[in-house]
This record gives structure tokens, C-alpha cells and sequence, in this order.
């Protein structure tokens, strides 16, 4: 029975998550495996992948052949390493020990630079942010300076009518000035007053030459 390593889909529509599986390779894609040998979630940077190293290599061992993603998937886990450092040990080039530390050194030197990849993305990540928030000040600072002569013409506005109000008060205090003095039509009656009041003397001093002639003839 020929077996094949590939992967089963999972998940949901747009955001697809796989199983690694070792299944026959007259069954379906999706259908029913063997064993499942592991996970693979792309959805992330770096994608996450979980695999029995162990068991993989056990199947590549026994004639099962990977597909190409399979492939690529084992071989970013250190599947295919690990299978080709068996086989010399079954070559004799070397001991299971000898292999086995040669594994670990190739397990830390990946483990470092998907390390590096990380810290360079949340690097990119970070960068990213800053030129958003940068953006993000340049826009708003945009908005103030062009929201500033509103302001100012609000002042302005709420200046004239102060201004207004104190011509008001002049004018009033203007016309309060005009209404204490005399005006023309008031000057004539006053002066009509004095010469009424004139008149009983003017009679007075007609009369008293009258008086002093009929005393003259009456001495006579």
C-alpha cells in the first residue's frame, strides 16, 4: 500500500488550517489517514507548525513519500535531516550519538534564525506603528492650522458688537448733553416771562405823573 505525507484541510473559509497526516494515497484528501502527524496554521508570520518529528521520520523510514509542501513543511521541522543522518548511521559513517548532536546543533542554528525573523518582523511591526502615529500628528496638526482663522474670525466677530456698544453709549451720552441745554423754542417763553413780568412796573411809573397833576391843580 503506497502512503503519502500531505497535508488535510481544516478550518474555516479564507483562514484554512491543515493537518499533517500519513494516509494511503488512493484515499481522498480530506478522507481517512493513518496517523496524524502534525499541524500546520499559516494564518501566522512565521506559520505555526507542530510535528512528531519522530514519527515522520518513522514513516519516511517505512517508503512513505511526502508531497511537496509536505516536503518543504518536514524539512523546515528538521524531518529530512534527521532521516538523512539515520541513513549514514545505518551506512555506518557515523554513530547514533554522533547524529544525534549533529541534530541538536541543526535544531539551535534554526532555532536562531527563526528567532532573528521574529524580532526582525516585530521590528518592522514597530516601525510601522511609529510612521502611523507620525502620519496620524501630521494630519491633525493639518486640521488645527486650517480650523485656526475659524477661531480668529469668531474673535473678530464677537469684537464689533462691544465695539458697537460703545458707540451706543456715546450717542446716548451725546444726546443726554443736547437735551440739558435751552433749546431755541424754550429761549422765546422765558423771555416773554420777564417782560409780563415787566409790564405791572411800567404801569406803575405812567400812573404816578398823573397823580402828581391832579395834586398841582387842587392847590390851585
Amino acid at each position: 500500500m503506497p502512503v503519502k505525507i500531505r497535508l488535510q484541510r481544516h478550518g474555516k473559509k479564507g483562514k484554512p488550517f491543515y493537518w499533517v497526516v500519513a494516509a494511503d494515497s488512493r484515499s481522498k484528501r480530506d478522507g481517512k489517514f493513518l496517523e496524524k502527524l502534525g499541524t500546520y496554521n499559516p494564518n501566522t508570520n512565521p506559520a505555526t507548525i507542530n510535528l512528531d518529528v519522530d514519527g515522520s521520520v518513522k514513516w519516511l523510514s517505512n517508503g512513505a513519500q511526502p508531497t511537496d509542501t509536505a516536503r518543504a513543511i518536514l524539512s523546515y521541522k528538521g524531518v529530512m535531516m534527521k532521516h538523512h543522518l539515520l541513513g549514514g548511521v545505518r551506512k555506518g559513517a557515523f554513530t547514533e550519538e554522533q547524529a544525534e548532536e549533529k541534530f541538536k546543533a541543526w535544531v539551535e542554528e534554526k532555532e536562531k534564525a527563526v528567532a532573528a525573523k521574529v524580532g526582525g518582523l516585530d521590528k518592522a511591526k514597530a516601525e510601522a506603528k511609529a510612521k502611523a502615529l507620525e502620519a496620524e500628528k501630521e494630519v491633525s496638526n493639518k486640521r488645527a492650522a486650517a480650523a485656526l482663522p475659524e477661531v480668529e474670525e469668531e474673535i473678530v466677530e464677537e469684537a464689533v458688537p462691544a465695539e458697537e456698544a460703545v458707540e451706543t453709549t456715546e450717542a446716548v451720552a451725546e444726546e443726554a448733553a443736547v437735551v440739558e441745554e435751552p433749546t431755541k423754542e424754550e429761549a422765546p417763553v422765558e423771555s416773554a416771562k420777564e417782560e409780563v413780568a415787566a409790564e405791572p412796573e411800567a404801569k406803575a411809573e405812567e400812573a404816578a405823573p398823573a397823580e402828581e397833576a391832579e395834586a398841582s391843580k387842587e392847590e390851585e
